[in-house]
């Protein structure tokens, strides 16, 4: 699809014909531009609703998600620098600066409040986002998120497949072999999220862009259980998978353990568990997400 000119109303197949959708170029603080995409409510007064999608994945992650959200409320949507229709960040990209953006995110949307939704290491960014403004939060909503006091993220396997990963992350979106992992995930998506999806993602910028925020997520994790973020005293949901792939047959209990002691220790916080999928929730269980999304709007 050609994207229209920055702030050009589009209608979005997806709602079948019933919301507008605009496109924005966020400016960081420091001059990068964000592509960010917006949809107005029908009912104005409602928190927006604002997305962050997993490492190295695009904004059409939460397709689905939005699809049923946005006939309710606003929501905005975009890409971190390097992913999707961003320009790639010439700096590191520690966490530190992932959630000094989405702040930046919040001050082109205006004043609030915000409901803030994160997938996987989109977690962490939204709840150091949400520290830093917290009179401007409504509420989060943690899908299957990256957890730092899960054990499994500091031990030597994972420490040693990391240090594996970095360097192959564009040697292997070059050789085409991201392309089916993604096309599976987009075909669960409407459109346009499907056809942006196999668009912009496993690329090789994306690739680089999901180099750049891994190289420093473990040191960017230590510091999260050394100073865990001062979350507002807002609804806060955990949304996990609790069907674990083969993969995941021994980190997918520990990650859950620690999503419920997490949701337990906040005065607001709910655990959720999307018993039809494992990691990829807003993909396979996308009315779950919603339906928390709206419970706290």
């Amino acid at each position: 699809m050609t994207a229209p000119a920055a702030g050009a109303p589009e209608t979005d197949p997806a709602a079948g014909g019933a919301m507008s959708w605009r496109i924005e170029r966020v400016a960081t603080r420091d001059g990068r531009e964000l592509y960010l995409e917006r949809r107005d409510s029908t009912e104005p007064g409602r928190p927006t609703v604002v997305f962050e999608a997993g490492m190295g994945m695009s904004h059409h992650t939460w397709g689905a998600v939005v699809a049923r959200v946005a006939p309710v409320v606003a929501t905005a949507a975009y890409d971190r620098s390097g992913l999707g229709r961003s320009a790639a960040d010439p700096g590191p990209r520690p966490l530190a600066r992932l959630a000094d953006d989405l702040v930046d995110v919040l001050d082109h949307l205006g004043d609030g409040p915000f409901v803030l939704v994160g997938h996987s290491w989109g977690g962490p960014i939204i709840r150091r986002a949400a520290e830093s403004v917290p009179e401007r939060i409504a509420g989060l909503v943690l899908v299957d998120v990256t957890d730092e006091t899960c054990d499994l993220f500091f031990s030597r396997s994972t420490e040693v497949q990391t240090r594996l990963m970095l360097p192959l992350l564009p040697v292997v979106a070059r050789t085409g072999a991201l392309r089916r992992p993604i096309d599976r995930l987009a075909a669960m998506l409407p459109e346009p999220s499907a056809s942006g999806m196999r668009r912009d993602d496993g690329t090789v910028a994306a690739a680089r862009a999901q180099q750049a925020e891994l190289r420093g997520h473990i040191a960017d994790l230590r510091e999260l259980l050394e100073r865990p973020p001062a979350l507002p005293d807002v609804p806060v949901t955990y949304v996990s998978g609790t069907s674990a792939s083969r993969m995941e047959a021994t980190r997918r209990p520990a990650l859950l353990e620690a999503h419920r002691a997490a949701a337990a220790a906040l005065p607001r916080g709910r655990f959720v568990g999307a018993e039809r999928s494992s990691h990829h929730v807003p993909f396979t269980e996308p009315d779950l997400v919603a339906a928390e999304v709206l419970r706290i709007v």
